[in-house]
């Protein structure tokens, strides 16, 4: 062998050695930081809450309720309800400010809707320009009755995203105590590392849709990618926003059938809850984010812990939601 092609053999060894080295310290800065959260198995979603009809005396017991359950994550984003979530749940913030320290507070940026609240916008976009990470920051603090956000996400990603000057941006929010950690949402892994490698501390994690109907995260790399960093994602509309259990298509009504047969076998749970059952099983440890306004849907998820399928249970739902076997 030639100098020349030791040197090179020499030197592509070192780097993978170097980017094996990276990959490992940034799953090791990426369980630490989970620290916090390594309780959570379910997070109650409030993206419907300006549906729910709630004064915000229910409200109060609502929240409550599920703290009582054990689900103290609650995940919000700007412009959810148009706009008016936040500020909703900000009233019950506001009048039983004790339930803040019980709560762990997610909420996200990043998309800008056409809105009565925005009348100058002409087509929804994204941003994740420094100037509006911050300027969301000021206002969810505001609207949520916070002094702090546990966990911000940029919510969608954005082709105009400089990921360098977002870095600047979460550094700087998270050195002035607003904000204590980052995250991202229906990312890629390609984006999410991108990101990640311009910041001094690890994403938290990757809000993505995993249900039966939507196997976009099972082709795309992103479960895999997750359990490589030790990251776990949160596991948003589980339920395929009620697609799986009233859609009359083909293939939600496979997945019904056979969640149906697979429920009976283990004794007889609801739907619902099988399907809880089988994102919860991936390896990567999701974290279930619950739509319902009801506490009896809430105690029902959380029933679902107890709920073990065999691989082939697992795979027979798998088979159900694609529609062909495994090679």
């Amino acid at each position: 062998m030639s100098e020349r092609s030791m040197s090179e053999r020499s030197m592509s060894e070192r780097s993978m050695s170097e980017r094996s080295m990276s990959e490992r310290s940034m799953s090791e800065r990426s369980k630490s930081a989970q620290a916090k959260w390594r309780d959570t198995e379910f997070v109650q979603g409030y993206w419907r809450l300006a549906d729910w009809g709630m004064s915000t005396r229910q409200l109060i017991d609502f929240i409550e309720a599920h703290i009582d359950l054990g689900i103290t994550t609650v995940d919000h984003a700007d412009i959810y309800g148009d706009y008016r979530c936040e500020a909703l749940f900000g009233e019950a913030m506001q009048q039983a400010p004790h339930l803040r320290n019980q709560l762990k507070l997610v909420t996200k940026c990043g998309i800008a809707l056409v809105s009565t609240n925005y009348p100058d916008r002409i087509v929804n976009h994204y941003n994740t320009t420094p100037e509006h990470i911050r300027q969301s920051v000021e206002n969810s603090l505001r609207l949520l009755s916070t002094d702090h956000i546990d966990l911000l996400l940029i919510h969608r990603p954005d082709h105009l995203m400089d990921a360098d000057a977002v870095a600047e941006a979460f550094n700087a929010i998270q050195k002035s105590g607003k904000v204590g950690q980052f995250g991202v949402s229906n990312f890629t892994p390609m984006q999410y590392d991108l990101l990640q490698s311009r910041l001094d501390t690890p994403l938290h994690t990757n809000q993505i849709e995993i249900n039966p109907l939507s196997l976009g995260v099972f082709q795309d790399g992103s479960l895999e990618h997750l359990q490589l960093h030790g990251v776990r994602p949160m596991a948003w509309s589980p339920l395929a926003g009620g697609r799986i259990l009233h859609e009359q298509s083909t293939q939600a009504q496979r997945v019904r059938a056979t969640l149906a047969t697979v429920a009976h076998e283990l004794g007889d749970f609801s739907l619902s809850q099988m399907v809880y059952a089988w994102i919860r099983q991936l390896p990567v440890n999701p974290m279930v984010v619950i739509g319902s306004g009801k506490t009896a849907r809430i105690a029902e998820a959380l029933a679902s812990k107890d709920i073990q399928l065999s691989p082939e249970q697992w795979y027979r739902i798998w088979v159900a939601a694609t529609g062909t076997n495994v090679p």
